[in-house]
């Protein structure tokens, strides 16, 4: 019997594959009823994505606009919660659309079972992505 990994396996194992432009593989880490929530999107932008398939149709053109190159800082918070993660994270690269630079932090709660990612709540701020490039918005909306 295989034992799934751990939240915090999944997740690192994740970031991997997101630096390796592999969107399919990050998208088949989610349960096929996960949800993915934005709390502080823009408006116009989508706040919540239900289920693998919507969290899929989202992501596939992710690495078109925004060329990932590291997530230098990672640090993962254990919770009482089963399964239940709390992410404080940087991930840098480059916009495609404009070759300028990408830097933002980011906080997730994430949360899995069964070795798949149930819940992610991502909370990242869209006025710092306005000082990294306003083309950002309009590239990846």
């Amino acid at each position: 019997m295989t034992v799934p990994m751990t939240a915090a396996e999944l997740y690192h194992h994740g970031l991997r594959l997101l630096l390796e432009k592999d969107v399919s593989g990050w998208v088949d880490l989610w349960d096929e009823d996960g949800v993915l929530e934005f709390p502080f999107a823009p408006q116009g932008w989508p706040t919540r994505l239900e289920g693998k398939a919507a969290v899929g149709e989202y992501m596939r053109h992710y690495p078109d606009h925004i060329d990932l190159h590291d997530f230098p800082e990672v640090t993962i918070h254990q919770t009482v919660a089963p399964g239940t993660i709390v992410v404080e994270m940087r991930g840098v690269g480059r916009l495609v659309a404009t070759d300028s630079p990408f830097d933002l932090t980011y906080i997730a709660v994430v949360t899995v079972k069964d070795g798949r990612i149930t819940s992610y709540r991502d909370y990242w701020n869209p006025l710092a992505v306005a000082q990294t490039g306003a083309d950002f918005l309009a590239a990846t909306r």
